[in-house]
């Protein structure tokens, strides 16, 4: 092995041990990621598109969601933080349903394995789900969003506005507080 790539391969393994850029090397890709915030820049969320089923509800379009707090929750079965994140979403549907919160989950597999119409339904029964999911077997509405991880969160305002979005779990306080304080501005 020579000592330049003696060298590179310390690199890329500290690189991975620690999440360190080396600069010119890797700091453009780090720029190309946006950085996440906690309030989305108040774009109109995008409609469902490509949607290959509906669970529990007939399909819906964010047009027909005006004047509700909709929370539109990416989600795959397969995926265990998504599984991690499934009691407070369903907790927080309990809590705020019957306040004006819509929560549409959206089933984007992973794997193959994951877009069996059956496979969705029986996981719907195990964690207790309710609220409308629309399956995203080709990723259309996953694009649409330019969402890019399992779990994500997006809360839309009554006006369709996305103003919030989280990657991955926790938040769920500032999730509710968020849902809570647009319905409040209805009441």
């Amino acid at each position: 092995m020579t000592f330049k790539l003696l060298t590179v391969s310390a690199a890329l393994i500290g690189i991975a041990v620690t999440g360190a850029v080396i600069p010119g090397i890797c700091d453009e890709a780090a720029r190309a990621v946006p950085a996440v915030t906690a309030a989305a820049s108040q774009q109109t969320a995008p409609d469902f598109a490509g949607i290959t089923n509906w669970f529990n509800s007939k399909p819906l379009s964010i047009a027909d969601l005006r004047g509700k707090v909709v929370l539109v929750d990416f989600w795959t079965y397969g995926c265990v933080n998504c599984v991690n994140t499934l009691p407070h979403v369903t907790d927080l549907y309990a809590k705020y349903k019957d306040k004006g919160l819509v929560v549409v989950g959206v089933h984007t597999p992973e794997f193959p394995f994951e877009r069996s119409a059956s496979n969705v339904q029986a996981a719907l029964k195990r964690h207790g789900i309710t609220y409308p999911v629309a399956q995203d077997n080709d990723s259309k509405t996953w694009n649409a969003y330019r969402n890019q991880y399992w779990p994500a969160q997006y809360i839309i305002d009554q006006t369709g506005k996305i103003v919030f979005q989280h990657e991955g779990e926790g938040r769920y306080d500032e999730i509710d507080r968020t849902v809570g304080r647009l319905l409040n501005a209805n009441s």
